[in-house]
């Protein structure tokens, strides 16, 4: 499915930094380290194949980029205790903030992918009124970015990352995403 915020296969990426490949004990880093953890999330991302899709289809963004949110965020649920993580802060596959927006549905329900993935499409329109001069694939990276940081924290492209979890997390998000258009979404 073509997403209406740019093509996800033409966005740059480096891909995850050293720390985030560690966390798996990867010996590679850069989009083959953000490639594997796509790839080791993947059994777990198929249980919610036909949620992600739907909501990919409503919000006209590409489910491989859904994916490779929740790969990011909560390793497709596996990070998760009784479906909170970021020390009781994220709620869901997609860690939504409870501290700045009022939670939907259950942690692993159609419901909650939909806000999540709303909440991502104000922040890649914010991007694409903040940065007129970017490209629709750079609005998309930003607004993975700004996903993370939030929108006033993202101040230019060359370091999008620069107030991000890790300060690879459109990187990240972007190589897994890839990963997961690659193989089947």
């Amino acid at each position: 499915m073509a997403s209406k915020y740019g093509d996800l296969t033409k966005v740059e990426t480096t891909g995850a930094s050293e720390a985030t490949a560690k966390q798996d004990k990867l010996k590679e880093k850069g989009v083959a380290a953000s490639h594997k953890m796509a790839q080791t999330d993947n059994p777990r991302m198929q249980k919610y194949k036909a949620i992600i899709l739907r909501a990919a289809a409503k919000a006209k963004v590409d489910p491989a980029l859904i994916c490779g949110i929740i790969s990011r965020e909560s390793r497709a649920g596996a990070v998760l205790k009784d479906g909170w993580g970021d020390h009781g802060n994220g709620f869901g596959l997609m860690q939504v903030d409870k501290r700045h927006h009022t939670l939907k549905g259950k942690w692993d329900s159609e419901e909650h992918v939909d806000q999540a993935t709303g909440i991502l499409v104000d922040f890649i329109l914010g991007c694409k009124m903040k940065f007129h001069g970017w490209t629709p694939e750079q609005q998309l990276k930003g607004g993975i970015a700004a996903y993370n940081c939030g929108l006033s924290r993202v101040d230019n492209y060359a370091h999008v990352d620069m107030h991000t979890t890790g300060k690879d997390y459109s990187n990240d998000v972007v190589g897994r995403a890839q990963w997961f258009k690659q193989n089947g979404f």
